[in-house]
């Protein structure tokens, strides 16, 4: 049936116009994006387990960031260990050398002056190594701890050593001297001592930064392999949706062509009144 107030046509041409257009916004959506689910809209369960993944993504640069701090905080403990160990073997020299009966008293007390001045400086060290205000070695700190995961749940704690001059590691006291070659012989046993703690104290320190730095690692892989997950999951595959576009521009015209057609089906009515 001809008539002028219905055309179906028209109707039909301009659905599928609408739809050509949806779907070209669409692709052009994801080309400008890079994402082929870029909102909840365009998937929803997609994008709520990417968005949980994001967040672990940033909950690990957080532990990456603690483990950093609590490295460091180590890192400066063991040079601070390292030194004082330098120093005590300094001070065993000194010890030994005044031990010696045979050496005249004005050079054993030089001797002690330099043993002192080594002494007072593993007190320096012990006070001043610490980093970010915190400081593992002179006894203000039992432990410290890193986040290990990121939930918070789990973190990697490491022990602090006091290093303090008679201390249980250190057992030089603040006060050691000697003005005999019995008092330096003493000492010598002392500062063995000492150095044998302190070598065991150092271990531990080494292998707890040697755990953080383990762990960092471990923690950069999980974080690019969830990032990966995550492009898996809504990046857009550019090649495809090149195509998709250069198919829906040829679809959008000949749409335009299809309406512009159907719309003028009512003019050939008039035909009939000629």
């Amino acid at each position: 049936m001809a008539t002028i107030n219905t055309n179906a046509g028209a109707m039909v041409a301009l659905q599928s116009l609408n739809q050509t257009n949806r779907d070209l916004e669409t692709v052009q959506a994801r080309i400008n994006t890079g994402l082929a689910v870029g909102s909840a809209k365009d998937n929803g369960g997609v994008y709520a387990i990417a968005q949980s993944m994001r967040a672990d993504v940033r909950g690990y640069s957080a532990v990456a960031q603690s483990l950093d701090l609590s490295a460091s905080t180590v890192d400066v403990a063991l040079a601070g260990g390292e030194a004082i160990s330098d120093i005590l073997v300094e001070m065993k020299e000194k010890a030994l050398a005044a031990s010696d009966t045979s050496l005249d008293q004005s050079s054993r007390d030089a001797l002690n002056e330099d043993f002192k001045a080594l002494r007072d400086q593993i007190g320096k060290i012990v006070e001043t190594a610490e980093f970010n205000g915190t400081n593992l070695v002179n006894g203000s700190m039992s432990q410290i701890s890193a986040l290990a995961n990121a939930s918070g749940t789990s973190t990697l704690t490491i022990a602090g050593e006091d290093l303090s001059l008679g201390g249980a590691i250190v057992t030089v006291s603040a006060t050691s001297s000697f003005a005999s070659a019995g008092d330096a012989s003493t000492l010598v046993g002392t500062i063995e001592s000492s150095l044998d703690n302190l070598n065991a104290s150092l271990a531990r320190l080494g292998t707890g930064s040697k755990s953080l730095g383990v762990h960092k690692a471990f923690v950069g892989k999980l974080s690019d392999a969830l990032e990966k997950g995550i492009g898996n999951l809504v990046d857009a595959d550019l090649a495809k949706e090149s195509a998709n576009l250069q198919s829906l521009q040829v679809k959008q015209q000949l749409g335009v062509q299809a309406l512009s057609i159907a719309n003028s089906a009512p003019a050939t009515i008039l035909g009939y009144f000629r």
